[in-house]
């Protein structure tokens, strides 16, 4: 028994020196200068070729829903885009045409308008090329866009929701101005106030404790605001985060050696809303992914200079799962439109 005094007298040391050193990275911390970094915007931006207008949005959200964009006629934009699941799918992996499981998760489109890349592996530069990508994608929808165009040019109730939307043009429905007014209406999903905001704007009940050190947390020793940063939590850019997966992403559309397993950073607005997590969809909870960034990743040449051993403690990840929770909001209720017949 006289060995145990040593060594706990040591533990304790250790404990109370990892307490010291949390106590100096909280010292370290000009708490509303970060904060600020942190506020909503208090506009949603629009490029100059596609300008918003109301009759735009009403048209985009008609086709969002519409499953006859679809080469079955039962698959749409928002099948994939669920609003029930943040904007997301529940799946693992994307369930396409035919019944295919694809080789990647359906990311949400939550708060895309911020954006200048999209999709996972950032393909496409452009919300409105995002917006027509599945819909003629063998894998996905599989519906050829000019055969869309036929289709909603035979759709009578169609014909004037493009004139309104698209005034004074000869012939308003064409591939085109679909994904104009899909990328429109996409630019209006936006995450509402979540009680991190409330926090931020000086409501100090808004969240606990626990979460509050979980944001100190977040900026600091978990490194998570090297990549999840702004109101959105997301720096908009590509990261391999050493997930043990073959697909190469962002490396398969740019010849960089940082690019390869390099995925788009998620934002984590709502992120509670849209487990499984990852683009392959391989990690289940917000908990294993806090654990993932401890320690759990691959490491290889291509491996973000980011990712490295954190040492958290068990505590520490509760507060960061904890600050997580407070991203998400209480949003009003999606109606679904009436289609056009």
């Amino acid at each position: 028994m006289t060995f145990m005094k040593p060594i706990g007298a040591f533990v304790l040391a250790v404990s109370l020196c990892f307490a010291a050193t949390a106590a100096e990275e909280a010292k370290k911390i000009d708490l509303p200068k970060l904060k600020a970094q942190y506020k909503r915007p208090k506009d949603i931006p629009h490029p100059k070729e596609n300008p918003y207008s109301q009759a735009k949005a009403t048209l985009g959200k008609a086709l969002f829903f519409d499953p006859r964009l679809s080469r079955s006629g039962v698959m749409s934009c928002a099948t994939c885009h669920n609003p029930s699941f943040s904007w997301g799918e529940w799946h693992e992996k994307g369930v396409g045409d035919f019944h295919k499981v694809l080789g990647r998760k359906d990311p949400t489109v939550l708060n895309l308008a911020w954006d200048e890349l999209y999709f996972w592996d950032g393909r496409a530069d452009s919300l409105e090329a995002q917006a027509l990508g599945p819909i003629e994608a063998e894998g996905e929808m599989n519906m050829k866009l000019d055969s869309a165009v036929g289709i909603l040019k035979s759709i009578k109730g169609y014909r004037p929701l493009f004139e309104a939307a698209f005034p004074g043009e000869k012939e308003p429905i064409t591939k085109e101005n679909i994904g104009k007014a899909i990328a429109t209406f996409e630019r209006t999903i936006v995450s509402g106030e979540a009680p991190f905001d409330r926090w931020i704007k000086g409501d100090e009940k808004a969240i606990s404790a626990e979460a509050k050190q979980g944001f100190e947390l977040f900026n600091t020793k978990a490194k998570c605001a090297s990549c999840h940063s702004s109101w959105r939590f997301s720096d908009g850019s590509f990261h391999d985060i050493g997930l043990p997966s073959k697909d190469v992403g962002r490396g398969a559309h740019l010849d960089l050696a940082k690019m390869k397993h390099a995925f788009k950073t998620v934002g984590l607005r709502n992120i509670d809303q849209r487990a499984p997590y990852m683009h392959d969809g391989s990690v289940k909870t917000l908990e294993e992914v806090v654990d993932h960034y401890d320690k759990g990743f691959v490491k290889r040449p291509s491996l973000s200079d980011i990712i490295t051993p954190l040492g958290l403690t068990p505590e520490e990840k509760k507060s960061l799962v904890a600050f997580m929770k407070t991203l998400t909001s209480v949003d009003a209720p999606v109606t679904l439109p009436i289609l056009p017949q």
